[in-house]
């Protein structure tokens, strides 16, 4: 899990969480480690006792939507309010009520797609919201991408989609196995794309030149566009194209990516619930919905399942998604992601073999902490489940110390290191021998060892 550990905190700010629930709690997880004010509301005590009793937070017990309890707490100045109860109108009317009793900015979970029209999204925003966060369809369009990257295991875009971090499994085949940086760099063509970290077991590396890879490392590559190709074929990874996917679960997340992905390819959606098969036949007019027991290998086996470019498991249960994407994998389809709400089971689906784990809830946390780095130069936070680090995207301000000499000259952290970035538009990929310039966007790789020293090179 990352871990923000005190680098933003020149810029303490006072955060209210309604909702004590998975979402409200890993966001004061994340946000405390900034060493930020934390002030959560929830009317379950059994929600609050277990944060009380680890996290230094301040706890309210009651309704978000009370407005005794909003006028205690917002007569201080509230930078921030984030509504992420399971209750969408409770978000939408305690965010309203926030804005109204002073908060600078509000944020509101939300379950509903038509509210994200950009029309109806500037009307919540005369009302007082300032912004609205949908997991299921930020998870939805993170497995989009996926498919559409098919041949790498997790993919993000930086500066406007010039540059892009690739993350990839390591066969025992590929050719960079038991080689190190030094001589990959001299045996393939690698300026258009650099490796900025290693996922070993339960350990992150950030790799220098004699760091040498081994079979199931998970690497994480940033590229140019122009150096997708040659990425891949040294790692030796095939991008294929996604024609045909079968989706384990009909919820939101498994009926946004049908909706999609209808349109270009063969779409087989599994669920055991016959009145939501039916509710989803009336939507997606070109998939086949199957009504059957998720848990059932034989009716996977039946409706095909080793004949699929893609197997997508969303239903409810993280341990049937963990499962079924392991046969889904035996069978032989080649790109599987699992669905994973329980965090202790994200390691061990990590390591099991399947392809990509997404979670509904760090991918909504992870967007919403972006609101709290605006004014310092970041652009963009990333991270993904079960590594130490983050992926950091940086605009370089004029006399930063970064931009006093090449990055092998400025003694940048040992546990940090600059991918690429983009100047005047147009994209690079660092090496030791890179100075950069004032008004570049950096993209930076780091371990929580690194922020005290990191931020300085950015001031």
């Amino acid at each position: 899990m990352p871990y923000f550990v005190q680098f933003f905190h020149s810029f303490i700010m006072r955060i209210v969480i309604a909702g004590a629930g998975e979402v409200g709690s890993h966001l004061a997880r994340m946000l405390l480690n900034e060493n930020h004010e934390i002030i959560l509301i929830d009317p379950e005590d059994s929600s609050l006792k277990p944060i009380e009793s680890t996290l230094d937070v301040l706890t309210f017990h009651g309704s978000s939507t009370s407005v005794k309890i909003l006028q205690e707490i917002l007569h201080k100045k509230t930078d921030l309010f984030i509504a992420v109860t399971t209750h969408e109108d409770t978000n939408i009317i305690s965010s309203i009520l926030a804005k109204r009793f002073g908060a600078l900015k509000t944020i509101a979970r939300v379950d509903n797609l038509d509210y994200l029209e950009s029309s109806n999204i500037d009307f919540f925003k005369t009302l007082g919201v300032d912004s609205l966060i949908y997991p299921e369809l930020i998870a939805a369009r993170e497995v989009l991408g996926l498919l559409q990257e098919a041949g790498k295991t997790d993919y993000m875009e930086f500066s406007g989609g010039k540059l892009s971090v690739f993350i990839q499994r390591l066969d025992e085949n590929a050719p960079i196995v038991n080689k190190s940086l030094r001589e990959i760099s001299l045996q393939f063509k690698t300026d258009q794309y650099r490796a900025v970290a290693v996922k070993r077991k339960d350990k992150t590396i950030i790799p220098r030149g004699s760091e040498q890879f081994l079979a199931g490392d998970l690497i994480y590559v940033i590229s140019t566009s122009e150096g997708i190709n040659e990425m891949m074929k040294t790692s030796g990874k095939e991008n294929h194209e996604v024609n045909s996917i079968m989706i384990l679960g009909g919820s939101k997340i498994g009926k946004h990516v049908a909706l999609y992905m209808q349109k270009n390819c063969e779409v087989k959606l599994i669920d055991s619930d016959p009145a939501r098969c039916e509710e989803l036949a009336e939507i997606l007019d070109n998939t086949l919905i199957i009504n059957g027991d998720c848990r059932d290998a034989e009716l996977l086996e039946q409706e095909g399942v080793s004949g699929m470019d893609a197997f997508i498991a969303v239903t409810d249960s993280s341990e049937i998604n963990i499962l079924s994407c392991l046969l889904a994998k035996k069978l032989g389809v080649r790109k599987t992601i699992a669905e994973v709400e329980n965090m202790e089971y994200i390691n061990l689906a990590e390591n099991s073999g399947i392809d990509t784990i997404i979670n509904k809830k760090l991918s909504a946390a992870g967007r919403i902490f972006r609101h709290t780095t605006t004014s310092l130069n970041v652009t963009q936070i990333r991270y993904m489940a079960g590594t130490d680090a983050e992926i950091l995207e940086f605009n370089v301000p004029p006399g930063a110390r970064i931009t006093r000499g090449t990055l092998r000259s400025i003694d940048f952290p040992e546990d940090s290191i600059v991918g690429g970035g983009t100047r005047d538009g147009v994209p690079f990929i660092a090496t030791g021998d890179t100075i950069i310039k004032a008004n570049d966007k950096v993209v930076v790789f780091t371990l929580p060892s690194a922020y005290d020293r990191l931020i300085k090179f950015f001031t």
